[in-house]
């Protein structure tokens, strides 16, 4: 049985939360302005893209409230009831930089238990920091405490629900928002460390009556695809300007595949960690839960659709259609297309490291696709299924023995992508802590313990197979009697 929070959440973790107060620290609310271009209205069928208000840090501390509630919103071009953080179907996004404090209170005023993952971020796994282990309950308020280290690396990251059995339907349902740790500008020239950044937030929804779905979900079944809660709305760039797009796929389930004819993606991160040497890809396929921050450089004058593209996840998986997501318009004064990098961010190298550990994670499934397992076992949160020391390195084969491509996320820590169906991947660009796996395929990881010990989670990041039981736990213990940073 999960820790609740009343009566039955551990000693520590209510002395903790007693001991916090919101305080008079300011909430800080700042809402970034769409670019002015002059962009006349009939240029797309959207309304101008409208990045997230935004909480922002102040002195090195994050202090606010996330209030959990089923409200009537707006949802792409429709108001639908949907679960929401602080009354938005696309929330707040949370601005912090490195070696700040967060504390955020997250009040349940929901229909049922909930908590909060902070996916991506290099956090203590405990009580009260990134314990996906708690159960908020309804009408409580739970004080969450993050020690974000000095040496986080900047990007983009998400948070969102992360009950068991429930986390799909409070995903889909709306319960997600995006996270920026600073920094990433100071590895680009001078020149393009101000240039307008936008954040890409793709969300989806399903409808039943007046509401998102949330219950018995399909992976297959029709979708409505927004960006940043926006249906097909409208992002204005000059021709030759180079501006930041932040691509988060921070829906429960689905794949995308993104493409913008005639332009390409100039990848500078990707999950949060940047990357070594900066690549271009005309399209992305983007799982549920990953993340890249990429240059985009303006086209000729003209109108073209950002685009998700048709992707087939394999015989046993689905089939998502072509959608346009986004209409790009180029328009105003031509700027002379800025040299972009080659070289981006110095990036750690584990090839050659010393392996204390080799793991094999095998990925199956029933053959109705109703269940699914690692290494033959449903999740069980009492059952710890591997331990790792920290401070070592450890090799793991993500095996996927289905018909349908799977994704693999851990918690805590990213790992290094050395291969994908044994063919070695690019060196300068192998960071991540959210990949696709193919179907009958294989991925090799390697992944370093750092700074933090405690009991967290590994899974797929499709969030159906999630709750379906795809999730294990990984105990990450002491290397020596005592560490530093171990709690």
């Amino acid at each position: 049985m999960r820790p609740h929070l009343a009566p039955a959440r551990l000693a520590a973790a209510l002395a903790l939360a007693l001991a916090f107060t919101i305080g008079s620290a300011p909430v800080s609310w700042a809402v970034r302005p769409a670019p002015q271009s002059g962009q006349p209205p009939e240029a797309g069928s959207g309304q101008p893209l409208q990045d997230p208000p935004e909480l922002v840090s102040h002195d090195g501390l994050l202090r606010a409230e996330i209030v959990v509630a089923r409200r009537k919103v707006a949802v792409g071009d429709r108001e639908l009831y949907a679960l929401t953080y602080n009354d938005r179907y696309m929330p707040p996004t949370l601005r912090i930089r490195p070696g700040d404090r967060v504390e955020l209170a997250m009040k349940n005023a929901g229909p049922e238990d909930t908590n909060l993952h902070v996916h991506g971020l290099h956090v203590s796994p405990k009580s009260p920091s990134d314990d996906v282990f708690i159960a908020i309950e309804p009408g409580e308020t739970y004080h969450y405490r993050y020690r974000i280290p000095r040496d986080i690396t900047p990007g983009t990251y998400w948070y969102h629900s992360h009950e068991h059995e429930r986390s799909a339907a409070q995903v889909a349902g709306g319960e997600s928002g995006i996270i920026i740790v600073e920094g990433l500008q100071q590895y680009l020239p001078h020149s393009l460390r101000h240039i307008t950044e936008h954040t890409v937030a793709l969300k989806d929804d399903q409808v039943e009556g007046d509401s998102v779905k949330t219950d018995d979900l399909s992976n297959g079944a029709p979708t409505n695809r927004t960006v940043n809660g926006q249906q097909n709305p409208v992002i204005s760039i000059r021709p030759g300007e180079t501006q930041l797009w932040r691509l988060a796929n921070i829906g429960a389930n689905i794949y995308y595949e993104l493409h913008l004819p005639g332009s390409a993606f100039h990848v500078i991160a990707q999950d949060g960690h940047p990357v070594e040497r900066v690549y271009s890809a005309d399209s992305l396929v983007i799982p549920a839960g990953a993340r890249f921050d990429v240059l985009v450089q303006g086209g000729p004058p003209g109108t073209t659709q950002l685009q998700t593209l048709a992707y087939d996840t394999g015989p046993a998986g689905d089939q998502f259609p072509q959608v346009d997501l986004a209409t790009v318009v180029s328009q105003g004064t031509p700027v002379q297309p800025a040299e972009l990098p080659v070289r981006f961010a110095p990036n750690d190298d584990l090839a050659g490291a010393p392996i204390a550990a080799r793991h094999d994670i095998v990925y199956t499934e029933n053959a109705a696709g109703t269940e699914f397992y690692i290494n033959g076992e449903q999740f069980d949160p009492d059952r710890v299924d591997i331990t790792s020391k920290l401070n070592t390195v450890e090799e793991w084969r993500v095996v996927n023995d289905t018909g349908e491509e799977h994704s693999f996320h851990v918690h805590t820590n990213h790992f290094q992508l050395m291969s994908v169906n044994d063919t070695p991947t690019p060196p300068g660009s192998r960071w991540h802590e959210t990949v696709n796996v193919p179907a009958h395929g294989n991925a090799v990881l390697r992944i370093r313990f750092d700074d933090f010990t405690g009991r967290t989670v590994l899974h797929c990041h499709i969030l159906n197979h999630e709750d379906a039981g795809m999730m294990a736990v990984l105990d990450i213990v002491p290397d020596a009697p005592t560490s530093p940073h171990s709690s």
